[in-house]
């Protein structure tokens, strides 16, 4: 499968065709065969109650449970599509692969745990009428989470927005409604290492944030560990900023001057005083210290030459495996 590569300043408005849904929810999901017919179920019936057509998309991201069985299990007259991807690709390239397949004049991204209130649908809705163009969610607090886990998400987005090209928010959610022509720009992005959260700064359009609070998952634990969200945050780092490149840089301008000062000093020292012994521990601190800040320096290199790396081979960022819908029988 390959995305779309069109240019971003081609991209234009299409007027819908009759028969497009108004919304389109895109709802990735990794081993959630607890919540996702509940999940369906709740998003239909809101659905419902907000506009004239609707479809929902799930998006099963190589889970080794029955996520994908469970979801087509799904009964009544519900507008349904399910892909399942033919592996774990990560929550990035699952919601790629939603906006890829979604129709709507508006999408919709939202958990398959449903820990952010539908309720909240609505007042999208209505700043999408008033010519906002993204709505999307922000935490109200984080109260129940790890103090140390706070410190480090708010360490992130502060690193994260020096230097960048757009505002990326803190606490922003991937619940949010998007205009079709945003669906369209970020589809058509050929990155392969996407970080969602900055892509959506990236592209622009009138945005709008609510606050909300998350609700407790209904069953199932949190598929996001550590590691998760720190392949995360490199990608976010590494994608978005380059201030990792110049810091070093001016570590590195910093030593070479110190060194520079500190030869000076022993010239000085030795035409006044006379010729000594070096020391052992002198040596081993410069030479540890120089190799620290070497190996370090090739580490943050390393990062961003695996970035290009993986961009110059062209992989695509999801295959396809096998798709169940119920749009066609409902139409």
């Amino acid at each position: 499968m390959k995305l779309a590569t069109m240019p971003i300043h081609d991209i234009q408005a299409v007027p819908a065709p009759v028969n497009v849904p108004e919304l389109s929810f895109v709802i990735p999901a990794f081993n959630e065969e607890e919540n996702i017919a509940e999940t369906i179920r709740r998003v239909n019936d809101e659905a419902r109650t907000l506009v004239r057509s609707h479809e929902i998309i799930v998006v099963d991201d190589g889970s080794s449970d029955s996520t994908f069985e469970s979801a087509k299990k799904a009964t009544g007259h519900i507008p349904l599509r399910i892909l399942r991807l033919s592996r774990n690709f990560g929550k990035e390239q699952a919601i790629m692969a939603g906006l890829v397949a979604s129709t709507g004049s508006g999408v919709v991204i939202l958990d398959a745990d449903l820990q952010e209130p539908l309720c909240h649908l609505a007042t999208m809705l209505q700043h999408r009428a008033e010519g906002f163009e993204v709505v999307y969610a922000v935490r109200a607090h984080r109260d129940d989470e790890p103090c140390l886990k706070r410190f480090f998400s708010g360490v992130f987005y502060k690193l994260l927005n020096l230097g960048t090209e757009a505002d990326i928010p803190a606490d922003a959610r991937d619940f949010r409604l998007m205009d079709r022509r945003v669906v369209d720009a970020l589809c058509a992005l050929p990155e392969r290492n996407r970080f969602m959260k900055g892509l959506y700064g990236w592209v622009g359009f009138r945005s709008k944030a609510i606050p909300i609070e998350l609700e407790q998952r209904t069953g199932g634990t949190s598929k996001f560990g550590f590691r998760n969200l720190l392949t995360l945050g490199l990608t976010g780092l590494t994608s978005f900023t380059s201030w990792p490149l110049r810091v070093w840089t001016l570590i590195g301008m910093s030593v070479a001057a110190l060194s520079i000062l500190y030869g000076f000093w022993i010239a000085a020292k030795t035409m006044i005083f006379g010729v000594d012994v070096p020391g052992w521990s002198t040596l081993a601190v410069a030479v540890f210290l120089l190799g620290g800040v070497q190996l370090i320096s090739i580490g943050v290199l390393g990062e961003y030459l695996a970035r290009v790396f993986t961009e110059v081979k062209g992989r695509p960022g999801f295959i396809i495996a096998e798709t169940h819908s119920l749009i066609k029988d409902q139409r």
